[in-house]
């Protein structure tokens, strides 16, 4: 029979051992992504750039998703929110005018940039040359899907309504450039 002191020690000691567990990621290889390539080898586009998966949610047990927006033009998404996502931009090339809430800021190449969620925000390439941007989203939420989806169309969708399937809310137009 164990007594309760020993049970309690192995109890304490088992618990830092489940929480690695539960932590652990889905895929069981470290990968390394090269440049000018998707993760997935897939294509995607928004019409303003083409976007390259560099970590999947799957692999992070759905606790971040990254891409590179890469050869952007001019412009950028609707002003919007993320209920349950932040966003980290980092600048790689280009100028970038970003607001969150009513700050506005300017990112320059290696400049970055935290939207914590709930907070409504925009940004758009306003540099003369094609722009290269690598954004973040934690937790990955549906953004994935989302870039997925509407990467194939080519198109950002036009119905507000239908972004909320995918953990997005519409509020407002793309920044003039």
């Amino acid at each position: 029979m164990m007594q309760r002191r020993n049970f309690v020690k192995l109890g304490m000691l088992s618990a830092p051992a489940l929480m690695l567990a539960q932590t652990k990621p889905a895929a069981n290889d470290a990968h390394a992504v090269s440049a000018g390539t998707d993760v997935l080898g897939e294509a995607h586009t928004l019409g303003f750039s083409k976007i390259l998966f560099k970590t999947t949610a799957a692999e992070t047990n759905g606790g971040l998703f990254i891409l590179e927006h890469n050869n952007l033009e001019k412009g950028g998404p609707f002003r919007h929110v993320h209920p349950a996502q932040d966003e980290w931009l980092y600048a790689m090339e280009g100028e970038f005018r970003v607001e969150i809430g009513t700050q506005k800021l300017t990112l320059h190449p290696g400049d970055s940039v935290l939207m914590p969620r709930k907070l409504p925000h925009v940004w758009a390439q306003t540099g003369d040359t094609p722009g290269k941007l690598i954004v973040a989203f934690t937790p990955a939420g549906n953004m994935e899907a989302f870039f997925r989806e509407f990467g194939k169309t080519g198109k950002l969708p036009t119905d507000a309504t239908v972004l909320t399937q995918y953990g997005l809310e519409r509020l407002g137009p793309p920044l003039s450039i």
